[in-house]
């Protein structure tokens, strides 16, 4: 039923589709738009450009207003979005949780059919019964791929006057998919801006682009490709700064952090290995050393770590996630056939739930773990992406590449810089948090204990100047754990707290006993070692007064050898050597810089 009214598009490319698709040794249901360009869409776009259908569909001119926010992934959302077609029991499933928390809005050609789907309990995990938060939307679109084509939500003044921004898809020849946005801004009633009318006309997608929600952004050096002198889809050449000029001026994005394309990630969206969970923390994909794109994305968080910084100066946390593979033991390889791009990263949140691609046992169990320890709290749902009858993966995309999420009108904003494990069990413990609301914050309130079973307690925190507020943990012993989070309360009555799943979630450090001092052996210093507490790529900078014989080596707590991170000769001036914290079991180490019998240390916490 549904199939025949599928828009001609399809039709005219469903046969072509399943041949490549055979080509790729992959399973795509016939008819079905995969994530990447078909080849048949890249000879539409060699002979006729591309397709952008309404190509004025919006306001084409930046939002106004002063100090624009394009929202982080972990705030506050008033709805989900997804566009109902192929691989429709994952859809079913992300429905069923996501309404749970919020609005979720569906394009469909069917409403009738798509109801039909979503009550039938035999499709997916049972019928659902509750629409109540379910709204379905009569649209045209072309493929599931939400994600790359849907509009960013983004506030002006930071925390008001809401609007979406709409960028110029990257598929040759799915205008449907290209104007779909119109669709919620309609229901929702939010202005369109689109960046579609030269000289501002970029060609991106929102699987290429992950935002701190204050105004730092990263994506793949796919962008400038796309937007090139000479580009395949004849919009106006673009250098690199004047893109991010745009994306400034649309977005509120200052600082735009671009990194190499992968060799055997045939999208190029970053969403396909790294995903920021807060303001300070990257989950990132690790293959097995050497293997795949293992050493690019490792070369490309070692790029970002020695270039930029976290909103409050302090080096990004890098958790590292299992790359899985195919059944049988191979990665991708950029050969037909190779595997699909398994992918833990492509999860999405939902408030206080985050929704997880998972793919076999034997990897799910380490990466669902991981996703529970990193984020205390939240509900973690996993969705089969790999098996029949959906298995999704195999078109190059899962969970984040087919959701969009539009946020609340009135958002509470509360961003903290977590406190770290400290040796210090004398003074009190500074909290410092940054509250924002349009109307004003009345109160903010930190709760805090070290039983991770007891009842919290209530500290007021004062309001220090503007946005900035404070209070005092008391001092703990050595070998507590302090838990903790923040309330705020706006003056309309709104609340909100951080980690939004609070008091379920929280912040956590330890009091620990008293760290190595940092020695200066002759000839070299040894500088602050970050990130610290570590979880993945980890640097240590050291720099030397001349070139010397020397080794950096890491002991456990019994003052046992565990790894080398480098020894033999050292050039003058100042170097930074990596090693991965993922090789550690969790607890503390101390990294030392030995010559000639001297040392130099700091201690290392491990999660």
């Amino acid at each position: 039923m549904q199939a025949m009214r599928k828009l001609a598009l399809l039709l005219a490319l469903g046969s072509a589709l399943f041949t490549r698709a055979q080509e790729l040794g992959v399973d795509i249901p016939e008819g079905t738009l995969p994530h990447w360009t078909t080849a048949e869409e890249q000879r539409y776009l060699e002979n006729f450009g591309l397709n952008q259908g309404q190509i004025f569909r919006g306001i084409e001119e930046p939002p106004p207003g002063e100090n624009l926010r394009n929202m982080a992934e972990w705030e506050e959302i008033q709805a989900l979005t997804i566009a109902w077609t192929s691989y429709p029991y994952i859809l079913k499933q992300i429905v069923e949780h996501a309404s749970q928390e919020t609005q979720v809005i569906i394009l469909t050609e069917d409403i009738n059919e798509t109801t039909q789907f979503l009550e039938n309990p035999n499709t997916g995990n049972g019928a659902i019964t509750d629409f109540t938060n379910i709204t379905m939307i009569l649209a045209n679109f072309d493929s599931i791929w939400m994600r790359d084509y849907g509009a960013n939500p983004v506030y002006g003044n930071e925390v008001d006057d809401l609007v979406l921004v709409d960028w110029i898809y990257n598929r040759p020849n799915r205008p449907n998919d290209n104007t779909s946005p119109q669709y919620i801004a309609e229901e929702l009633g939010i202005d369109l801006y689109c960046i579609t009318s030269a000289p501002a006309d970029l060609v991106n997608t929102g699987g290429n682009w992950m935002t701190d929600g204050f105004g730092h952004a990263f994506a793949s050096k796919l962008i400038l490709n796309e937007n090139e002198v000479g580009n395949e889809y004849n919009v106006t050449a673009k250098t690199q700064e004047e893109i991010e000029g745009i994306v400034e001026d649309y977005l509120g994005v200052h600082t735009y952090t671009l990194m190499e394309t992968l060799p055997y990630d045939q999208i190029h969206h970053i969403d396909m290995h790294m995903k920021l969970i807060d303001e300070e923390t990257m989950l990132v994909g690790q293959f097995p050393t050497g293997v795949s794109d293992g050493p690019q994305i490792q070369a490309n968080i070692e790029y970002v770590l020695a270039n930029t910084t976290t909103k409050w100066g302090t080096p990004w946390k890098i958790v590292w996630l299992p790359m899985p593979s195919a059944t049988n033991g191979t990665y991708p390889n950029g050969t037909w056939g190779g595997a699909a791009y398994r992918t833990y990263t492509n999860s999405v949140f939902v408030n206080n739930t985050v929704i997880v691609p998972t793919y076999r046992e034997e990897f799910d169990t380490t990466a669902l773990r991981i996703y529970a320890e990193t984020l205390p709290g939240y509900n973690i749902i996993p969705i089969d992406c790999d098996d029949q009858p959906d298995p999704i993966i195999n078109a190059s995309g899962a969970i984040h590449c087919i959701t969009h999420s539009v946020g609340v009108e009135d958002p509470l904003l509360i961003s903290h810089n977590p406190l770290e494990d400290t040796d210090d069990d004398v003074n009190d413990y500074l909290v410092e948090a940054y509250l924002n609301h349009r109307d004003g914050i009345a109160s903010a309130t930190m709760f805090w204990k070290t039983d991770i079973n007891g009842d919290y307690n209530e500290v007021s925190m004062v309001n220090t100047e503007g946005n900035n507020w404070e209070a005092y943990i008391p001092a703990q012993d050595f070998g507590t754990k302090v838990y903790y989070y923040i309330h705020g309360a706006a003056t309309t009555g709104k609340e909100q707290t951080r980690p939004m799943p609070a008091p379920e979630g929280y912040w956590m450090f330890r009091v620990l006993s008293e760290i190595v001092n940092v020695d200066q052996v002759e000839g070299a210093s040894m500088g602050t070692i970050y990130p610290n507490p570590a979880s993945g790529i980890t640097v240590v900078p050291v720099d030397f007064a001349f070139a010397q014989q020397g080794r950096i080596v890491i002991y456990d707590t019994m003052g046992r050898e565990v790894m080398i991170v480098k020894q033999g000769g050292f050039s003058k001036g100042e170097s930074k050597f990596f090693f991965d914290a993922a090789h550690l079991s969790p607890g503390m180490y101390v990294v030392t810089f030995e010559n000639n019998g001297i040392r130099s240390s700091q201690k290392l916490s491990v999660k």
